[in-house]
């Protein structure tokens, strides 16, 4: 063996890759010069697609024939671990950052041309050099020595090694039914290095195509990329890496650059190719965006005739949804993929999601409505609806529930029979029955077309609108537990009724009661203030005050502390996967029920707030229609006008967050038939005055997501959870309404143990799962975090950064404009809260694009 050095290069094989390469080992060699060709060694690899970059590990050995000798005699060996990944190539059109690495990398002009080194560490610190030598970017603390070391792998390796390995490079690769041809006539070299306090980026134009081994046979383009630790990720050294190889893995581009002579001239190139590329994006996208048009009626845009068509809508969705009719009984219960377990922990989970607000808003409509509407007549209604939904609906993942709003409405009728002395039963049941008529009306006229205006964005303010409702509902009821309980209203009551009983008993025409304002106040004083302790013992006997408010806080976060808990334990390592799935999906019974046990029985000495029974002999008796004049039904026309809005949009928007691409549901929707289905069940709720019943958020999509198999997944440092597949089922929401209907068997007892706490801790958890995927919330959590933390989300690379705050800033506008109206105490405010939602529609298709560019409103509005 000769005493020169003599450089050795090893290519580590894919470990996935079909065939495995060869092993191969080259001597350097002085290569021939050439400026047209380039040799492309083809290696026995995996297929790969022609429009992906390929990392590679380029080993470089060098050795000294003594060492050589003395490890083989020694026996020692080093390991070497070798990572592929394919990366797409960059849109130049979409991907902003893309123009913005070429735009810093001109003006920082760090390019050398004819460079005459030979070998690849002469080349590197000729590269480096560079970088020490520019005043605009120096790095005065920064090593030259150092970020020569940490660009290979012998970095921290023991010294009797001698391994000298390029760390991260990216090269090009083309796809052939051979294998895999490797671009060999440029590098790019990435790396990532601590004591940097800026990105830099240095292209090398050799004078001759150097022979670095396998795969880098004529290498004639360096391209050097150095970044800090720190760094958005868009910023990464993978990112800036895959903007410049995205360039020159064209063969034409590299060739020109054979071409120039001056620096100016490479720029000059380099700004061409930008422009080139960014053309080819844009062509793809129009022709995708062809073709997804003639694939798919969602893209056509609306037209008069969509809504002539008499019925047209309904007998679409019927003929989609009727042939799989059958498999939505039958799915995960027969075949190979048994879902059983999953369908019954769902089944659960749904019937408390239902059961408890179907409680606290039936007590609500219980202290409104004079108990014509109590917590039995609204659980009646839940079932039976939520029952017929279920066997006839065409999307059976969405699940029905009175809400807040409907609550409000039937508020406002009891205001206007009071007003006016009406009979609250028939006005209740003519107002419905409107509604159904408008509701029958929109579904024969497809007007749910009218939905593909709301973007994204819109639906998106919409949803985080009434998780906030759900927040502030909780709020308020905590709020007056406190009131009656911890800042002692109760004992000035106690006061109060004393007095009027002295004063009662005394006679309105007495002397004493003339001189009740001196003599009657001084004595009762004196003897309220002896007997202080007496009447604290005695009115705390009736009521445990400060201890029932702070127990009633304790309860409320608690069962959102361990709801939320066991909802997060699937990512969790503690157990087997299957049980932390099990935990996950029972996380809110086993809140409830846990916090249910312990405000009842470990407090049994601490009076807790619930709800009102009121037993019913006939929960079925219907209202009489006659009652009512001319004026007064067509008084309950508007008011069904307007609820027929709320439903229209409630129906529809829910139904289209459960059918949101992500969900990868592929049954099919029924936008139209579902509409007509809601009114005919809300005409037989209205005429027995029983509460009406729509599509309710966020049930209906954490329904979708209790059916769904997940996993998770990392892009560059961030866990992500993506949903594979969604059981379409019937069965769970079946058995959710059969046990909200059993459940009235249960009233008083247990039911009535469930604490007014705990369902308010239901609210807040309902309020917090419902934002985990939510696109708003997450921009505006950005707002608080650093750009290093920032997730790689398709927006975060096609809009800049402060086009993403502007547009959260509008967003966030528009949904305090919806908290002003629908959180009104004027309940009449409210009622006009659907035409604030509709009017949102302008405002982004007519507003928003004058304050921020279209593209990036699409962008941010995309799926993907």
């Amino acid at each position: 063996m000769a005493m020169a050095t003599r450089r050795l290069f090893h290519l580590q094989p894919c470990e996935n890759s079909a065939t495995m390469s060869q092993n191969g080992f080259l001597e350097d060699a002085a290569p021939e010069e050439n400026l047209e060709d380039e040799v492309c060694d083809t290696v026995n690899s995996s297929v790969v697609s022609g429009e992906s970059i390929r990392f590679f590990v380029n080993v470089n050995l060098d050795t000294q024939p003594s060492q050589t000798a003395e490890t083989e005699a020694s026996g020692g060996c080093v390991l070497l671990h070798t990572s592929r990944k394919y990366l797409k190539l960059k849109n130049f059109e979409e991907e902003i950052r893309a123009h913005r690495d070429i735009d810093g990398f001109l003006a920082q002009a760090s390019i050398i041309l004819n460079e005459t080194a030979t070998s690849l560490d002469d080349v590197l610190r000729a590269m480096l050099h560079r970088f020490a030598q520019d005043p605009h970017h120096a790095e005065p603390g920064c090593d030259m020595d150092l970020l020569m070391t940490v660009l290979f792998t012998d970095a921290g390796a023991p010294l009797e090694s001698n391994v000298h390995l390029l760390s991260d490079t990216i090269q090009g690769v083309t796809a052939t039914v051979t294998g895999v041809q490797y671009q060999q006539s440029w590098l790019c070299i990435i790396c990532t290095v601590k004591s940097l306090q800026r990105r830099h980026v240095c292209i090398s134009h050799l004078v001759r195509p150097q022979n670095w081994g396998e795969n880098s046979c004529e290498v004639r383009f360096v391209i050097l990329v150095l970044t800090p630790p720190k760094m958005k990720s868009t910023k990464t050294a993978t990112e800036v890496g895959r903007t410049f190889a995205t360039m020159f893995s064209d063969m034409t581009f590299r060739q020109r650059l054979l071409e120039t002579r001056t620096v100016e001239e490479f720029k000059e190139a380099l700004v061409h190719q930008r422009h080139l590329l960014t053309l080819v994006s844009q062509r793809r996208r129009k022709s995708s965006t062809k073709y997804h048009s003639t694939c798919s009626i969602s893209h056509k845009p609306l037209q008069r005739k969509d809504f002539l068509s008499l019925g047209k809508g309904i007998r679409d969705d019927i003929a989609r949804r009727f042939p799989v009719y059958p498999l939505d009984f039958t799915e995960g219960i027969m075949g190979d993929h048994s879902a059983v377990g999953k369908y019954i922990t769902t089944t659960i989970f749904l019937y408390f999601a239902c059961l408890l607000p179907t409680i606290a808003f039936g007590s609500l409509n219980d202290e409104t409505t004079k108990g014509a509407i109590d917590v039995q007549k609204t659980m009646a209604g839940q079932s039976i609806g939520s029952l017929l939904y279920a066997l006839f609906s065409g999307q059976p993942l969405v699940v029905l529930l009175t809400t807040a709003p409907l609550a409000l409405y039937i508020h406002v009728i009891q205001g206007i029979c009071d007003d006016y002395q009406l009979d609250f039963k028939a006005f209740y049941a003519w107002t419905g029955l409107w509604n159904s008529f408008f509701l029958g009306l929109y579904a024969f006229f497809n007007l749910s077309l009218v939905m593909k205006l709301f973007k994204r964005s819109t639906e998106e303010i919409i949803a985080l609108f009434i998780s906030i409702t759900f927040v502030v509902d909780a709020v308020k009821g905590m709020v007056k537990i406190f009131r009656k309980y911890y800042y002692g209203h109760h004992l000035d009551d106690y006061y109060t009724g004393k007095t009027a009983s002295l004063v009662s008993l005394l006679g309105p025409n007495t002397s004493l009661h003339a001189d009740l304002n001196t003599s009657l106040h001084a004595d009762l004083n004196t003897s309220l203030l002896t007997r202080l302790p007496e009447l604290t013992t005695e009115a705390s006997h009736v009521h445990t005050g400060r201890d029932t408010a702070v127990l009633s806080l304790l309860i409320m976060l608690g069962t959102l502390w361990l709801g939320y808990t066991l909802y997060q334990f699937r990512r969790r390592p503690y157990l087997h996967p299957y049980v932390r799935e099990i935990l996950s999906d029972l996380a809110l019974p086993i809140a409830v029920l846990t916090f249910s046990l312990i405000a009842s029985y470990g407090f049994q000495e601490i009076e807790m707030s619930k709800f009102r029974y009121n037993p019913r002999e006939n929960l079925f008796e219907m209202a009489q229609m006659d009652l009512l004049s001319p004026e007064a039904i067509s008084s309950a026309m508007g008011l069904g006008f307007l609820l027929s809005m709320l439903f229209f949009i409630e129906q529809n928007l829910v139904a289209a967050l459960a059918n949101a691409p992500e969900n990868r549901l592929v049954k099919g929707t029924a936008y139209h038939w579902d509409l007509l289905l809601i009114a005919l069940i809300n005409t037989g709720l209205s005429l027995f005055g029983l509460p009406w019943i729509h599509a309710a958020y966020p049930h209906s999509p954490l329904h979708v997501r209790a059916l769904a198999f997940v996993e998770e997944r990392v892009e560059h440092g961030h866990i992500y959870e993506t949903i594979v597949s969604v059981k379409e089922t019937r069965l769970t929401s079946l058995g959710a309404s059969i046990l909200v209907g059993l459940s009235l068997l249960l009233l008083p007892f247990p039911l009535q143990w469930i604490p007014k706490p705990v369902l308010y801790g239901l609210f807040l958890y309902i309020a917090l799962t419902s934002i985990d995927c939510n696109q708003l919330f997450e921009r505006v959590a950005l707002l608080l975090k650093e750009q290093t933390a920032y997730p790689p989300t398709h927006y975060i690379r096609r809009v800049p950064q402060r086009q993403i705050h502007y547009f959260t800033g509008l967003q966030v506008l528009q949904l305090l404009l919806l908290c002003v109206f629908g959180m009104s105490p004027l309940p009449y405010m409210k009622m006009i809260f659907p035409l604030i939602m509709i009017i949102m529609v302008p405002i982004r298709y007519n507003l928003l694009p004058r304050i921020i560019e279209a593209k990036y409103l699409d962008a941010m509005d995309a799926e993907h």
